[in-house]
């Protein structure tokens, strides 16, 4: 990756995995793109062009303007979200989808978009679920993700593209506010534990999903994207996570250093049902063969630098 094009540069993801590329490939080197223009770090402090994702001529232009050689599709609708607005869903998705991987093909751009363990469903297995198993979503965004999985390794072997991508459990941030996303109650629970010392949680106790911490995210992001490909065997869909826990575990474990923080519920049925047909752990043993997969972060360590974070910030 020498000249990298970013999609969604200011979302959940977009937004910190910019700074990072630029700390590693330059400022000048990491081309931010977005619907809108804010004034955070990742539109001021780089390269910045405004543009929609559904729009391939405009990303075409802006790819070929800058000469670049990588293209990262980070734009999305997350899951929640989706669900309210199923149509937009698929079109966002998979529209803007299939508009990078053609400006891959036609510009010879490495390629990385993330999957979701949203792509799992309710007749996948629940426990350790494996690399390589049932995908049966019942939500437009599992979908959608199930078929960009499909659709990127359609233009590996069709065309070339050199793709490749991850399933990213949920994710856990305290620069970025939650976004309409299934998991986002496991950063929501941070702000409210400093700054009322309770929490109401639409994700019932009891439910176990995936998670991982933004660092270790932006980690393995780079960690494949320079893995050696006659290594890669799944290339666009592995497995990776760093923990699993219930609101309740996490609740103990922000009491370590808040004792006074009450958790209630307020269970949201959509979102609910959503994080029921998800697994509860899944298995990253491919990842860690085929390129080195580690996570660094657990939930102990987690809580501690989020609440450190978070108290800075707020």
């Amino acid at each position: 990756m020498k000249k990298i094009l970013i999609t969604g540069a200011l979302g959940q993801i977009g937004s910190e995995l910019t700074g990072k590329l630029r700390e590693i490939y330059g400022h000048e080197n990491v081309i931010a793109t977005d619907i809108r223009k804010t004034d955070s770090d990742a539109a001021v402090n780089g390269p910045f062009e405004l543009l929609d994702v559904m729009d391939a001529k405009a990303m075409g232009e802006i790819a070929t303007k800058y000469k670049v050689d990588t293209i990262m599709h980070m734009a999305a609708l997350l899951s929640a979200t989706a669900e309210t607005k199923p149509v937009f869903a698929w079109n966002l998705n998979m529209g803007g989808l299939m508009n990078a991987l053609e400006t891959a093909r036609e510009l010879n751009c490495q390629f990385f978009t993330p999957s979701s363990i949203g792509a799992f469903g309710p007749s996948t297995p629940k426990g350790k679920t494996p690399q390589d198993t049932i995908q049966r979503p019942t939500t437009m965004y599992g979908v959608n993700k199930v078929a960009g999985e499909l659709l990127a390794d359609y233009y590996y072997h069709r065309f070339g593209v050199d793709t490749r991508g991850v399933r990213f459990p949920g994710l856990i941030s305290y620069v970025t506010p939650p976004g309409g996303g299934t998991t986002d109650y496991a950063v929501e629970i941070y702000y409210e534990a400093i700054k009322n010392g309770k929490y109401s949680s639409y994700i019932d106790r009891g439910t176990y999903m995936d998670m991982m911490y933004m660092p270790d995210a932006l980690g393995a992001i780079v960690d494949l994207m320079e893995a050696d490909p006659a290594k890669l065997i799944h290339r666009n869909a592995f497995n990776v996570t760093a923990m699993s826990f219930d609101p309740e575990e996490l609740a103990a474990e922000i009491r370590k250093h808040i004792p006074s923080f009450e958790l209630t519920y307020k269970v949201d049925p959509v979102r609910q049902a959503i994080a029921d047909s998800w697994p509860d752990s899944i298995d990253t043993t491919a990842a860690a063969e085929e390129w080195g997969f580690k996570a660094n972060y657990d939930l102990s360590t987690m809580t501690i630098d989020m609440l450190d974070k978070l108290k800075r910030k707020l």
